[in-house]
């Protein structure tokens, strides 16, 4: 998160250059959920590789970050040589569980993505500067902090502004968006980049394991190599764009490569809470942007105590007042953690159904519920797509993790039919809960359809009488302008009077021969079933005439209602 405020002084640091490098300067742009399990998510929240002004908005929605620098000495590092104290091992510290995280999440990065080699350094990095490690590790025995880290709200006001995208559910806040966990994740991007990295089955921002994890995909996001300079800072920078930003994070990894070791869990104090954020620890006073920090006053020698004749009062100075504690402000409290949902409500109108090749019009949809049937936020659903159709999600995955918003409701993402009719099912699972709960909801792929048919051959529909028309008549069936392979149609040959409602097959006059080996006669036929190539095209069998003359109408209708009326005319007998 980018910060403004709760920026703390460098121990013995005396210039303003060091001043300055210790400060993180106040970013107000906004922030990346979704996209795309790439998630099947939604791929309109992730970053782009470009410049970072260029982006989608930030891991944390550039929301403020506080911690200190590491107090590092070295060329190049703008600070005093003769005053800079040495780095303590405190500064070097991890708490276990935290660092445990960091650890198992390189490992599974380095199976899943070898190619990115995101060190574990660098996501601790991160954790000291947007949470201080969690607080200083202060986690329950699964790696969840007691209650959430928010970040400040995202209203526009010194921030970006971010409205809500949760519903709540993550940062009970209804209006607005606040970054959320030990890795500050903001709703919106938690949907699309959240993982499970201690395997519970859930996806939990407030979990330093799912959290850690979450955010070293994300780094390595747009096949990043962070070993390459230019991917590192990129990737950097999508956390929060902020060149301040950026040299904090890079000073505190270079500081954990050069060394760090494991403490124990809350040994350590935690941070600041910035102004707004839900924490309980005061932060420090604000530091207005371009304003130096005061330097520290080098220690002197002790004052030397009067002696009786050195023209000292001989009553001794009374001790300065304490003034009375101030009454602190009012923080906003962190939400409850509600009760745990144990049922799903179907809340479709029926079958769900889609035209083979087409986008079903109606998203799968349940309501979490809880045992007293009130609505269940931060519930995760987990939909999967069962059937021999061939259809999945947008994206083309089959099983995808939903969590509920505020109202209890998941939505899964589009359904896209497959290319075979049959029924099928989609599964919603509600995780986490002691005995499986399953809904089970049906649907159907139809056949495809066309909303367009034109004649492209140029062939004559004049022909005597017991005699076959010169040609055959060639079709292309289309849907939404593109070529409707696999579409069913009909070709009926039609008697001369006015068509009617519920029209059947002329019995006399123009008409087509199955295949057979039967007489001719036997094989004769003036309605037909076909189905477009893979090109949508559409060819007639040849027509044939008996001796009947006169004016005859052949209709081809497609599924979907794509419809040609050619006129036949039968003449006398040459």
């Amino acid at each position: 998160m980018a910060a403004l405020f709760g920026r703390r002084m460098r121990r013995g640091a005396a210039s303003t250059a060091v001043a300055a490098a210790a400060m993180a300067a106040l970013s107000a742009s906004g922030a990346p959920s979704a996209v795309s399990e790439q998630p099947a998510a939604a791929a309109a929240d992730r970053p782009s590789a470009g410049a970072p002004g260029q982006e989608d908005p930030s891991i944390t929605g550039d929301s403020p970050y506080y911690t200190e620098l590491p107090e590092l000495k070295g060329p190049g590092r703008n600070d005093p040589p003769d005053e800079t104290p040495t780095t303590g091992s405190a500064e070097s510290g991890i708490p276990a569980t935290v660092l445990d995280a960091y650890r198992k999440a390189e490992a599974s990065l380095a199976a899943s993505n070898p190619r990115c080699r995101v060190p574990w350094e660098l996501l601790a990095a991160i954790g000291k500067v947007e949470s201080g490690h969690a607080r200083g590790g202060r986690l329950d025995t699964n790696g969840t902090t007691p209650s959430p880290i928010l970040g400040p709200v995202l209203n526009g006001v010194g921030f970006a502004d971010i409205s809500d995208t949760d519903g709540g559910a993550y940062d009970g806040d209804t209006l607005h968006d606040r970054a959320v966990g030990p890795m500050q994740f903001i709703p919106q991007t938690w949907e699309s980049w959240g993982r499970d990295g201690n395997g519970d089955g859930r996806r939990d921002p407030n979990n330093i394991y799912d959290a850690a994890l979450a955010a070293g995909s994300y780094l390595c996001a747009h096949d990043r190599d962070l070993t390459v300079e230019r991917d590192l800072h990129q990737a950097i920078l999508g956390y929060n764009r902020s060149q301040e930003y950026l040299r904090t994070v890079l000073r505190w990894y270079d500081h954990y490569r050069k060394g760090a070791h494991e403490v124990p869990d809350g040994s350590q104090p935690a941070p600041g809470a910035p102004a707004g954020t839900g924490g309980t620890t005061p932060s420090p006073a604000p530091v207005s942007p371009g304003t130096p920090s005061p330097s520290p006053t080098k220690p002197g020698k002790p004052a030397k105590p009067a002696e009786p004749g050195d023209g000292s009062p001989s009553k001794p100075t009374p001790p300065p007042t304490t003034p009375p504690p101030t009454t602190p402000p009012p923080t906003t409290p962190p939400p409850t953690t509600p009760a745990p949902a144990t049922r799903l409500v179907d809340l479709g109108d029926g079958a769900l159904s889609a035209p083979a090749g087409e986008r079903f019009a109606d998203r799968p949809a349940v309501r979490a519920e809880r045992a007293d049937k009130k609505p269940a936020a931060r519930a995760k659903v987990r939909f999967t797509v069962a059937g021999e159709t061939g259809t999945t999600f947008e994206g083309g995955a089959t099983t995808v993790t939903v969590t509920t918003k505020a109202d209890g409701v998941a939505k899964a993402p589009a359904l896209l039919a497959g290319g075979k009719p049959g029924a099928l099912t989609v599964k919603a699972t509600l995780l986490g809960t002691s005995e499986p709960v399953t809904l089970g909801l049906r649907g159907e792929v139809t056949a495809p359809r066309a909303d367009k048919l034109v004649r492209t051959d140029e062939t004559g529909l004049t022909c005597g009488a017991g005699d076959t028309f010169e040609g055959r008549i060639a079709l292309t069936a289309t849907r939404d302008g593109e070529a409707a392979p696999g579409v069913a149609a009909t070709a009926t040959v039609l008697a001369d009077a006015e068509p009617a409602d519920g029209e059947k097959a002329a019995d006399k006059g123009p008409y087509f021969l199955t295949p057979g080996d039967e007489p001719a006669d036997d094989r004769r036929t003036r309605e037909l079933t076909l189905t477009t190539d893979a090109k949508g095209n559409l060819l007639l069998p040849e027509l044939h005439t008996d001796d009947t003359t006169g004016t005859f109408r052949l209709r081809v209708e497609t599924t979907g209602g794509a419809v040609v009326v050619l006129e036949l005319e039968v003449t006398e007998a040459a």
